[in-house]
């Protein structure tokens, strides 16, 4: 099945399991944006707008999004927002390079096929200085156990569980890591916070 697919029959039960159990970590990630002037700001994964009702109004959004009907469900979210809808891959972003000041990556590099693609074109369309906000879930180098044991089925299904987020960045490269702490399931889930340096 693949991940537009598989994520169109999700989309009518994907707040029932996210909503209350994320929240939290949602509003901290996103917290860096309130005293921020006016900003550009990429929504890669914007799923059905989770991330909405925590954003300050005075930057302009674009969420983009792999399918219509997540989209479909975020646009009432967004009220108050500049905030533009776009369907998209987040691995093949339809952007300019140096686009963006602030990318905001909540719950999707664990989700795409390749994250290592995903997290390469949020760094190749944030302006120099920009900051890259990522909550995601993933392994500690050298981890095993009942994670990877499910990855080859819930990969194909919604998310993947074999992610280390410390390989995607090695191979990535070109963003500086300024904060790495531990949001959810015992630091499964972690809040990280990256910045683009200025050449």
């Amino acid at each position: 099945m693949s991940l537009k697919h598989s994520y169109t029959l999700v989309a009518p039960f994907y707040d029932a399991f996210l909503t209350a159990a994320t929240r939290g970590a949602r509003k901290r990630s996103l917290a860096a944006l309130v005293d921020e002037p006016p900003r550009d700001v990429l929504l890669m994964g914007v799923g059905t707008g989770l991330d909405l009702p925590h954003l300050p109004a005075q930057h302009r959004y674009v969420g983009l999004d792999l399918t219509a009907a997540m989209l479909a469900r975020a646009r009432p979210r967004a009220s108050g927002l500049h905030f533009t809808p776009l369907r998209g891959d987040a691995q093949r972003l339809p952007f300019h390079d140096a686009s963006f000041d602030v990318a905001v990556l909540h719950l999707i590099l664990a989700v795409v096929p390749a994250p290592t693609l995903c997290l390469a074109e949020a760094v190749r369309v944030l302006k120099p200085g920009g900051t890259l906000l990522v909550f995601d879930k993933f392994l500690r180098r050298g981890e095993a156990g009942w994670k990877r044991v499910l990855n080859p089925l819930t990969r194909h299904v919604a998310t993947r569980l074999d992610v280390v987020f410390e390989d995607v960045l090695e191979s990535v490269g070109g963003i500086d890591v300024t904060a790495n702490e531990a949001a959810l399931a015992s630091g499964w889930f972690r809040l990280i916070r990256l910045t683009k340096p200025v050449f």
